[in-house]
């Protein structure tokens, strides 16, 4: 979502708060549980699961297995779950022409620099760069080359942006900043 005017333009970025995420941490949460019950009912020898016998799976090495699978499991569910609480990777970006400032704003994980701000003049913006690998893992990110800086990332890696989507932003990024446009 972007806001726009002849003389600001704010990008809104979203960050871990995306159904996929939420998808894939429920899953992943109640099959780490499913295995963790199953580990556990081999040990005490009693069915948690109604559906599935614990008596025909030894301790063993199966139960210690299912277990360790299950709390590991557990451990990148938390994490999943933590990035989606913290919002991480959400932010801004401003273009302000009466200022003359480029702004990029971003949340990180909680800590002495869970706010990632970053300020630039425009005059030292050189070019809105377009950066696109075709092939099993398509990527298509765009970068803004500062002078002095380097490569600054305006979207994400895994936005599946398409090919016409990617080159309509950055010529609309690149005619209201008046910079060229590079690809690579």
């Amino acid at each position: 979502m972007s806001l726009r005017s002849e003389r600001r333009w704010i990008e809104l970025i979203t960050g871990s708060r995306k159904p996929s995420n939420f998808c894939w941490a429920f899953i992943l949460f109640l099959g780490s549980l499913g295995f963790l019950l199953v580990g556990t009912s081999s040990y005490i020898g009693k069915s948690l699961i109604s559906f599935f016998p614990a008596p025909q799976i030894l301790f063993f090495p199966q139960g210690i297995v299912m277990s360790f699978y299950g709390i590991a499991g557990l451990f990148i569910s938390s994490y999943l779950w933590s990035t989606i609480f913290w919002n991480v990777g959400s932010g801004y970006d401003r273009f302000d022409k009466k200022e003359g400032i480029v702004c990029i704003f971003r949340w990180g994980f909680p800590g002495k620099n869970r706010r990632i701000f970053l300020k630039f003049f425009m005059k030292d913006i050189q070019s809105i760069r377009i950066e696109i690998k075709e092939g099993i893992y398509t990527r298509r990110v765009l970068y803004m080359d500062i002078r002095g800086q380097g490569d600054i990332p305006l979207t994400r890696t895994d936005e599946n942006l398409t090919p016409v989507e990617i080159e309509q932003k950055a010529a609309e990024l690149a005619y209201f900043l008046r910079v060229p446009i590079e690809v690579f």
